[in-house]
């Protein structure tokens, strides 16, 4: 095993199962494993402009974007785990029904401010307004996280009363409450997924850890911290 840590980029939605899972293996294996989490799009970016890494992790549609540009090596892609996306409030406000399509949308149209991120769930989220006919409605009303900004900091601060965001990263945060996840009707399944980078000079290192992410054996961490094994 290399004695050269290996160095990994992620999407803010996965840090806290990629930290756990990456002490384990640091644990069994005696490989060093160094987390870089960012948003999602500055992930992709620092991997297009050549920073070197050795693993990627981000949702699957920006490793197939990373792929087709030679970023990444070809058939060394792993499933890690699905995200859907939860709504939170702030801790002790009135609970607000999401239990349907037409309940979440009347909670969103007698919300004061609306708040999601720049990442997959917003861009789900942004596609619903369109789609109920209320964008334009609730146009002045939204807050758009910035990039590695957690919805759950802007609603547990009192910025947005109504935030959207995967489970993963609002399981964690302090201040909130989750009052349930998008009914199944209009749930955004993401999944996210890990590869080696064509900048990575510790390949073998890399296909390792990648075989520990996609294991069973961490099914519980990712279950813990909001997420479903693939």
């Amino acid at each position: 095993m290399s004695t050269d840590s290996l160095t990994v980029i992620s999407s803010m939605a996965t840090r806290h199962v990629l930290t756990q899972l990456a002490q384990a293996y640091e644990a069994v294996s005696g490989q060093r494993v160094s987390i870089v989490s960012v948003g999602g799009v500055e992930a992709a970016r620092r991997i297009q402009e050549g920073e070197r890494f050795d693993v990627v992790v981000l949702a699957s549609d920006a490793l197939d974007r990373l792929e087709r540009d030679g970023h990444i090596i070809s058939g060394s892609r792993v499933g890690i785990a699905r995200s859907e996306v939860a709504v939170a409030i702030k801790h002790g406000e009135p609970r607000r029904d999401v239990s349907s399509e037409s309940a979440l949308r009347d909670a969103v149209l007698r919300a004061r401010t609306i708040g999601y991120s720049t990442g997959p769930s917003g861009t789900h989220i942004i596609n619903l307004l369109r789609q109920w006919g209320i964008a334009d409605v609730v146009v002045d009303r939204i807050v758009e996280a910035r990039p590695g900004v957690p919805v759950g900091s802007l609603v547990a601060e009192g910025k947005v009363e109504l935030g959207f965001q995967q489970l993963s990263e609002l399981v964690h945060e302090p201040g909130i409450d989750i009052v349930g996840m998008l009914p199944a009707a209009i749930q955004a399944v993401t999944v996210f997924s890990a590869a080696i980078c064509a900048t990575s000079e510790q390949q073998e290192a890399a296909k390792a850890f990648l075989n520990h992410l996609a294991s069973t054996d961490g099914d519980q961490v990712k279950i813990a911290h909001g997420m479903a094994p693939v």
